[in-house]
C-alpha cells in the first residue's frame, strides 16, 4: 500500500516546465494593476522597440545631415573650379589678343609714314609714277596683314567727335558742318580688338561766333 502513495506524492511534486515559464516571466514583469502578466510583458516589448526606432531614427538624421553637407562641399568646390577656370580660359583669350599690342604701337609710325609720302607724292610725274604705286601696293599689303591680327583703322572724317576715340587738335568755326563735327583727321587712330591703341587726332568744327559747343 505504501508504493502507490509515493507514486502518487512524486507526480503530484512534478511542475510542468511551461508552467514554470509562466511563472518566472511574471515575476520578472511589473505588473501593473489591472493587466495581466502577458499585457505587461507586450508593453515592455513595445516600449523597448520604440527606443530602437528612436534611436535609428536620430542616426539616421545625422547621416542625412552629414551627406547634405558634404554634397554641399563638393557643389562649392565644384564651383570655385569652374569660376578659376574660366578665369584662366579669360586671361589666355585676353592675352591671345593683346599679345601684339606693343608690336603693333610699334609698326604705327611706319603706316603713317608711307600714307604721308603718298600724300607729298606727286602723282602727275611720269618719272616717279611706278614708284607711287609701288608704295601705294605696299602700304596696302601692309594694313591687310595687319587687320588680319584684329588691327583696325580710326579714320572719323565727317563723324561727330568721339573724346574715347578721337584727340581733338584744333577746332575752327564752320557753317558747313554740324558742331562737334571731325572737319579734318590729321592722323589716323588705330585699335587692335575692340582696345584702343591710338587715337585719332582731328580738327573738330564749331558753330559760328558761338563759342565752343560743349554738347557731345
Amino acid at each position: 500500500m505504501s508504493e502507490p502513495r509515493d507514486v502518487q506524492s512524486e507526480q503530484n511534486e512534478t511542475v510542468d516546465p511551461q508552467t514554470d515559464a509562466q511563472t518566472v516571466d511574471a515575476e520578472q514583469v511589473e505588473v501593473v494593476e489591472g493587466e495581466t502578466p502577458e499585457e505587461a510583458l507586450a508593453g515592455e516589448v513595445v516600449d523597448e522597440t520604440a527606443e530602437k526606432i528612436a534611436s535609428l531614427e536620430k542616426a539616421l538624421a545625422a547621416a542625412e545631415a552629414k551627406v547634405a553637407e558634404q554634397q554641399d562641399s563638393v557643389l562649392r568646390a565644384r564651383a570655385e573650379a569652374d569660376n578659376a577656370r574660366r578665369r584662366a580660359d579669360g586671361e589666355v583669350e585676353k592675352a591671345r589678343k593683346f599679345a601684339l599690342e606693343r608690336f603693333a604701337g610699334e609698326l604705327l609710325p611706319v603706316i603713317d609714314n608711307l600714307e604721308r609720302g603718298l600724300q607729298m607724292a606727286d602723282t602727275e610725274n611720269e618719272a616717279i609714277k611706278p614708284m607711287v604705286e609701288g608704295v601705294e601696293m605696299t602700304l596696302k599689303s601692309f594694313v591687310s596683314t595687319i587687320e588680319k591680327f584684329g588691327m583696325a583703322p580710326i579714320d572719323p572724317q565727317g563723324e561727330a567727335f568721339n573724346p574715347e576715340l578721337h584727340q581733338a587738335m584744333s577746332m575752327q568755326e564752320s557753317a558747313d558742318h554740324e558742331p562737334n563735327t571731325v572737319m579734318a583727321v590729321m592722323q589716323k587712330g588705330y585699335e587692335l580688338n575692340g582696345r584702343l591703341l591710338r587715337p585719332a587726332m582731328v580738327m573738330v568744327s564749331r558753330a559760328p561766333s558761338s563759342g565752343v559747343d560743349t554738347q557731345a
